[in-house]
């Protein structure tokens, strides 16, 4: 309560110690050299971190897996029906650099260690990204990432088919290494017992159709979704120490598209990236990425350390 007006928000909040309790002492399944491998360039995870923050979410999650089913099962036999289990898809969404990518994969060890889903399936929509040929056809190169630069209509098509129940779905394959999709290759996912979406703007809501009506949105098909949250000003730092780690890491292999920027000098490696912050990253994580936040299920709230501070979590 704020001057007398009463405050009412869609979620719980929990600071760090109180999350941390809802763990239960469930084992913990991962070793120091598994997160290790797990992180991301300059998202600096701790095991005390998995323990803390990952294993509550996932003992939520999977609660939810069960009750799921349950449901599923009740549904099932209100209809006289019988029809086959179908994934639980999470949705993972925030701020390029924020640790997005290294929360899903987190997510997908944990989760596949839990008897109840022994499958678990990862998936970014980096695969859906337009080819280079068809944004720069577009005028759209210098707004990869923002959400017309994906092919929103394979990438709903895609987990539709995956949460009909379809044998195998294909995605395509990205590669950060040349910057682009590569051709006739592609990722199978076969009726998984979880599959983890992770991408910047997989929170969108759905896009207005032609025809007035309203249309669908890839979360629509999710059953759970976590959007991970930062200030601006700590990912836009940790997005420019990052790209001066790249330089001498993944820019300096002569395959790299960003080959040509490993021999920058510090300084002008920082003007470029930043550049690239203030009229890509910056405006996209403003205009499209964050005001998807309170559509998640479960807020993971970073200090400037790259720690989780708080979880906010929807109420049901």
């Amino acid at each position: 309560m704020a001057n007398g007006t009463v405050t009412h928000s869609p979620y719980v909040e929990l600071d760090r110690d109180d999350w941390a309790r809802l763990r239960q002492s469930h084992p913990m399944s991962l070793s120091a050299n598994d997160v290790q491998r797990i992180e991301g360039l300059g998202d600096r995870i701790s095991v005390e971190e998995v323990e803390q923050i990952y294993l509550p979410l996932c003992r939520l999650i999977n609660l939810y897996v069960t009750n799921s089913q349950r449901l599923r099962a009740t549904t099932n036999q209100f209809l006289g029906e019988s029809t086959a289990r179908t994934p639980f898809i999470i949705g993972v969404a925030g701020s390029v650099a924020v640790g997005k990518s290294t929360t899903a994969r987190l997510l997908h060890d944990l989760m596949a260690r839990w008897p109840e889903t022994p499958d678990v399936q990862l998936v970014t929509t980096d695969g859906f990204l337009y080819p280079n040929a068809e944004l720069e056809r577009r005028g759209l190169m210098d707004r990869k990432g923002f959400p017309e630069s994906y092919d929103r209509r394979k990438l709903l098509r895609f987990v539709s088919a995956v949460k009909a129940g379809s044998p195998e779905v294909s995605a395509p394959v990205y590669s950060h290494l040349v910057y682009d999709i590569v051709p006739d290759e592609s990722v199978v996912v076969r009726q998984p017992d979880v599959l983890i979406v992770e991408g910047l703007n997989v929170l969108q809501p759905p896009v207005p159709r032609r025809d007035g009506l309203a249309g669908l949105a890839v979360s629509d098909f999710f059953d759970f979704s976590v959007y991970v949250d930062a200030r601006t000003e700590d990912v836009k730092r940790w997005y420019l120490d990052r790209f001066q780690k790249l330089r001498t890491t993944a820019f300096a292999d002569p395959d790299s598209y960003f080959h040509r920027y490993a021999d920058m000098s510090a300084h002008d490696a920082e003007e470029f990236a930043l550049s690239v912050w203030d009229s890509i990253n910056g405006p996209n994580l403003q205009q499209n990425i964050a005001p998807t936040r309170g559509r998640a299920t479960a807020v993971l709230s970073k200090g400037s350390d790259h720690s989780v501070r708080r979880v906010l979590l929807r109420k049901v």
